[in-house]
């Protein structure tokens, strides 16, 4: 029997541990993934995804996706349309909180720590542009704790980068890791850069997610500086004495900041504020807290070969 004649192969054979893993995480937790339709005067004016992360029906999306509703409608995968209500949004993180008007049997994505995140881990994002079906899309984790220039010119910190294709009806969804858990929330897509997406890390979706639901809002200290994950040089930890692996590599200082007063410049490599260790951007946004805001605090960071403390005073972001 011939190359030509042979049998093919059935889709069990097939389907290998790749797909098996896209496959599981799908049916995992796309039913968690959802339909958000913005209502502004009566009519539907524009509409995104969401992932509910709790069984009492709160979701995540993003605020350019709800920021301005009327009202909100949220249709789950298996045709259910549920009102929502906007508990409140925060533009800096692109990220708004839904609150469902009820949650009975609602399905519910597990959150991972995406500080474990490492570049070349798979990613699966899932959106639901149309409401009854989720689109799905996998690639890998190209880069972790990126800056990119949000609504208005603030900068989103803490951002995944993947080259898992995300088109604009996904906005809001969901980013998973191999075992379904959220990793992130799919926050943009450049316009011109093939493969360049984005989502904001799991770890400040959670934050923000608690500010939320307590204020409305989110209350923030700043030192005026953006940044993103960098490891810590192992010959300069050694040297230190350092036993963190990473810290907040800063890009920006802002003029006349709390960072610029304290002698902070852009590649500086920060360590530690008021002895709480800044692992990544994540840690830094979760430090900055607003019952942090006017107190001194030392700050610790490398500049160059020399390790080096200043005292720092958060402003109030406003």
């Amino acid at each position: 029997m011939g190359m030509l004649d042979a049998p093919i192969p059935s889709d069990a054979v097939l389907l290998d541990s790749y797909s098996a893993a896209v496959t599981s995480a799908v049916a995992r937790t796309g039913p968690a993934v959802v339909h958000v339709a913005v209502i502004s005067g009566g009519r539907q004016m524009g509409s995104g995804s969401g992932v509910i992360v709790s069984p009492d029906g709160l979701v995540l999306t993003n605020s350019h996706v709800a920021a301005g509703a009327d009202s909100l409608d949220v249709m789950l995968t298996d045709g259910r349309t549920i009102p929502a209500q906007l508990l409140g949004e925060d533009a800096d993180t692109d990220l708004a909180l839904l609150r469902l008007s009820r949650g009975d049997g609602l399905p519910v994505a597990e959150i991972a720590d995406s500080a474990a995140l490492r570049p070349g881990q798979m990613a699966i994002a899932i959106g639901n542009p149309l409401g009854f079906s989720s689109t799905v899309t996998a690639g890998i984790v190209s880069a972790v704790g990126r800056t990119l220039a949000g609504r208005g010119g603030r900068p989103i910190n803490d951002l995944i980068q993947t080259d898992a294709a995300l088109n604009p009806g996904n906005s809001g969804g969901a980013l998973l890791d191999s075992a379904g858990r959220l990793i992130g929330i799919n926050t943009a897509m450049i316009a011109g850069a093939q493969g360049l997406c984005f989502a904001v890390a799991s770890n400040t979706a959670v934050l923000v997610l608690g500010e939320l639901a307590r204020h409305g809002r989110v209350r923030r200290a700043r030192l005026g500086l953006s940044g993103e994950r960098q490891a810590v040089p192992r010959r300069l930890a050694r040297a230190h004495g350092l036993a963190q692996d990473s810290g907040v590599l800063v890009g920006s200082v802002e003029g006349g900041s709390p960072a610029a007063e304290a002698g902070i410049a852009p590649g500086d490599l920060l360590l530690s504020v008021d002895g709480a260790a800044l692992t990544g951007v994540d840690a830094l946004l979760r430090w900055l807290s607003g019952d942090r805001v006017g107190r001194p605090v030392g700050l610790v960071h490398l500049r160059g070969e020399a390790l080096r403390e200043a005292v720092i005073t958060p402003g109030e972001r406003k």
